[in-house]
């Protein structure tokens, strides 16, 4: 028999699942009870509100994402690394080279912090993440004032993954884009 908390990660699951796949408007109680595999009224009974759905959803995910990405920046730091291991990194937090629900989410749910400021605290954190791993990376490849640039170039994964998104658009673009401005950066 699962424990609440199983319910309620099963119940967060789902909401990214939804999110991914069909929308932030997509998420509805009865939805989640269907993809979760639980009854409606364990919905109401974890979650109070759809707000409270989302922001958890949304914390849920910058929770792993954060780890995730701080486990490849302490990797970053404990290994050097070259223009091809910094290329290999970008492939592995970009999630490869298909757009599943769990890679759409997230855009999904940075567009809603951006509509509600209860939601803006977790979505900084989860950039700042981001933003702590390209300077990483940019260090390890000896790129002068890799701080400066590390928001630059998070920005310019978050646009090219967003222009895959919408287009359909190889991933060896996206590392193409970054080795060009790291190569223009460390000016070799």
């Amino acid at each position: 028999m699962p424990t609440p908390a199983d319910t309620r990660q099963s119940i967060i699951d789902a909401v990214l699942r939804i999110i991914g796949q069909d929308g932030i408007a997509a998420v509805t109680n009865r939805r989640i009870a269907k993809e979760a595999g639980i009854s409606l009224g364990s919905v109401t009974y974890h979650f109070a509100s759809q707000h409270e759905l989302l922001r958890e959803s949304l914390l849920h995910f910058v929770a792993e994402e954060t780890q995730r990405l701080t486990e490849l920046a302490d990797q970053c730091q404990a290994e050097e690394i070259d223009l091809d291991g910094a290329a290999a990194m970008v492939g592995q937090v970009a999630g490869g080279t298909e757009f599943d629900s769990r890679h759409i989410a997230p855009f999904e749910l940075y567009v809603q912090a951006g509509r509600d400021e209860r939601l803006r605290a977790a979505a900084t954190d989860c950039f700042g993440a981001y933003d702590r791993l390209a300077a990483q990376i940019l260090t390890g490849l000896g790129v002068p004032d890799a701080e400066r640039l590390a928001a630059t170039a998070v920005a310019l994964v978050f646009g090219l993954q967003l222009r895959r998104l919408a287009t359909g658009s190889p991933a060896e673009d996206l590392v193409d884009a970054l080795l060009l401005l790291a190569r223009g950066a460390r000016r070799d």
